[in-house]
């Protein structure tokens, strides 16, 4: 159905069907990219992108923007940077055609240069044309474009849905305890001393602005590359320094901290210097920017990772977690207690630290079905899941109920009932191949969880059987046994 829909907004823009289309990889959103390769002669480009989402305003969001600055960019800069040309929308909104800026990001080259540390840093010359691009858009693009600005400010409101973003979306998801009202005195604290950032140097806040989100152009190997700028729709009026905290301190860039605070100084001179603010100002308010995104960051991480289960989302949490601790040791928190204290805890979870292991490590668990399903926070998504309601409940009679599945009592009932063991061995007939082949190809992470009405009898009587099957059949394998009902973690011997 897409397809159709874009080859039908090719023939509206550019007089003809394209030869291909080719469906691009996702990120971190729900909209669709497709490389469209043209038909249609001189009369068009000779690749572009299409682009399919179901947040209609969003994407008239884009298309809106995009053409308030295209020609301003150009106006302002050398082809240091640009914004997608539109050729193009559906009529219902779901789908439009803009410039194909290629596909190496900027990300690509940071990853590209890591040291032996991990840390990354970029040559300073193409660090200064990044920000001369932004620092185009922020102010004399965003003042030349009369009538199509945009129409949000970040204002205390949105402040304060970035704070409750992290503290509904990871700390809850986390189940770290939190004193509320303390948590809310922070809050309302820490979006004062933002509110005090100097107005005059506001201007086009991105939002978003980070290396994902510049894409590689018109370069040729010794030349600083030009960029083009996507994925700018969430912009709106605000403070200047936030796009710059965004794009020094994302999370997988892991920039080199003292060329990280060498940047943010280059960046607020040139924002002094032509918004005439003070230096020492903007300087002041970036720890309070640097808190903000990480929390904003990390309430994102925690949705889109712990709660869709997206992996990129779940790799992502260390990374950001590092940030953390680094606000922590700087003393960018002290003002704020109770944020300290909880940021503190959440850096010391163990299901967050990396955990290096040479061989395969295959997760056991069981779980309660009312409680929801069991994270994975390895990034890989998971593995497999049995569902063991099926199976006759001890958890129906009274004298079962304050036992669980470790118990005689209860291993004796389900065993009679003749259905576990056959349950189970159904269950390692499945699970039996794929860890043989993940030995075999060098893989890292398997989890394998069972799941009951309490998280209680059935599932942790196959979780244990299950546990000690792979640790037997496959000594090779390191298994770890969890019953999160039961708060029991262990590895086996």
């Amino acid at each position: 159905m897409e397809i159709k829909e874009i080859a039908k907004l090719c023939v509206a823009a550019f007089g003809g069907e394209p030869k291909h289309i080719e469906r691009l990889a996702g990120a971190g959103s729900s909209r669709r990219y497709y490389r469209v390769t043209s038909g249609w002669g001189a009369e068009g480009p000779a690749t572009c992108i299409a682009t399919y989402g179901d947040d209609v305003a969003e994407n008239r969001r884009f298309c809106t923007l995009a053409r308030a600055f295209e020609r301003r960019m150009e106006d302002c800069g050398d082809g240091v940077c640009r914004m997608p040309h539109i050729y193009g929308e559906s009529a219902d909104g779901h789908c439009y055609l803009q410039t194909d800026f290629g596909d190496t990001q900027l990300l690509d080259l940071i990853q590209d240069g890591r040291n032996a540390d991990g840390y990354s840093t970029l040559d300073d010359a193409l660090m200064h044309r990044v920000w001369k691009g932004l620092l185009i858009l922020q102010t004399t693009a965003m003042a030349r474009s009369e009538g199509s600005r945009p129409e949000a400010a970040f204002d205390r409101r949105r402040v304060m849905w970035d704070l409750n973003y992290f503290k509904y979306d990871f700390l809850k998801v986390c189940g770290v305890t939190f004193d509320e009202a303390a948590l809310e005195e922070d809050f309302n604290r820490l979006a004062d001393d933002i509110g005090a950032y100097p107005a005059a140097a506001c201007g086009f806040m991105y939002r978003d602005f980070q290396s994902r989100n510049l894409m590689c152009i018109d370069s040729r190997p010794g030349d600083v590359p030009a960029w083009g700028f996507i994925d700018f729709q969430g912009g709106m009026r605000g403070p200047a320094l936030y796009d710059a905290v965004s794009f020094l301190w994302q999370a997988k860039a892991a920039f080199e901290p003292r060329w990280r605070q060498r940047m943010l100084e280059a960046y607020i001179e040139r924002l002094a210097m032509l918004t005439g603010c003070r230096e020492d100002e903007l300087r002041r308010a970036a720890p309070r920017f640097v808190t903000l995104r990480t929390l904003q960051v990390l309430g994102a991480y925690g949705f889109r990772g712990l709660i869709e289960h997206k992996a990129h989302f779940v790799e992502s949490i260390p990374h950001a977690l590092q940030n953390l601790r680094q606000l922590i040791e700087e003393g960018a928190l002290d003002d704020y207690p109770e944020l300290k204290r909880l940021s503190s805890e959440v850096c010391a979870l163990k299901i967050f630290t990396p955990d290096e292991h040479p061989t395969l490590r295959v997760e056991v668990l069981s779980f309660s079905y009312k409680k929801g399903y069991p994270v994975n926070f390895t990034g890989n998504g998971g593995g497999f899941v049995f569902d063991c309601r099926g199976m006759h409940n001890p958890g129906r009679y009274a004298e079962y109920r304050p036992l669980t599945g470790y118990d005689a009592p209860v291993k004796r009932f389900l065993e009679e009932q003749g259905e576990v063991q056959k349950f189970v061995a159904n269950a390692a007939g499945m699970v039996d191949p794929c860890v043989a082949t993940y030995l075999r190809r060098g893989f890292r992470n398997l989890q394998v969880a069972f799941g009951c009405t309490g998280g209680r009898h059935r599932s942790v009587y196959c979780a244990n059987a299950m546990a000690a099957h792979i640790k037997e059949l496959y000594p090779a394998a390191e298994v770890r046994l969890i019953h999160r009902e039961q708060g029991i973690d262990t590895m086996l011997d």
